[in-house]
């Protein structure tokens, strides 16, 4: 486990929606992006998780891909939980890019993508 304060993990997080590549970066709109300690009792239930699951990030809203024109929809919403995510790594550079890997999965949902095609991705990456 490694700890940083919420203000230097926000500011992670903000470098990690910066860092996206600028043809995605320039089509978030309407969109804010929130740090939380844990999902809360609501998110958990939206999710389905189990006793034992967390999230490291979650999306909600209507997907780019979904939406049919309607712009008149409330902001969407990217949230990414630091307790968890620092549960996992054990330095700086690995909360980095589990803290970028996290940013891209949820804006990869905001974009219309499932798990299945964000795995697939992930995997070609890995190849």
């Amino acid at each position: 486990m490694f700890r940083v304060s919420s203000e230097d993990f926000e500011q992670l997080v903000h470098q990690a929606v910066d860092a996206l590549p600028k043809v995605h970066r320039d089509k978030l709109q309407n969109i804010a992006v929130f740090v939380r300690d844990l999902p809360s009792p609501e998110q958990r239930t939206k999710g389905k998780l189990r006793p034992n699951q967390t999230l490291l990030g979650l999306y909600e809203g209507v997907p780019l891909s979904q939406r049919g024109g309607n712009l008149k929809l409330l902001p969407d919403i990217i949230t990414i939980f630091q307790l968890p995510i620092e549960a996992r790594v054990n330095s700086l550079d690995e909360l980095k890019q589990q803290i970028k890997h996290t940013v891209w999965h949820e804006v990869a949902h905001y974009f219309g993508l499932g798990h299945e095609q964000i795995y697939g991705i992930e995997d070609s990456f890995r190849k």
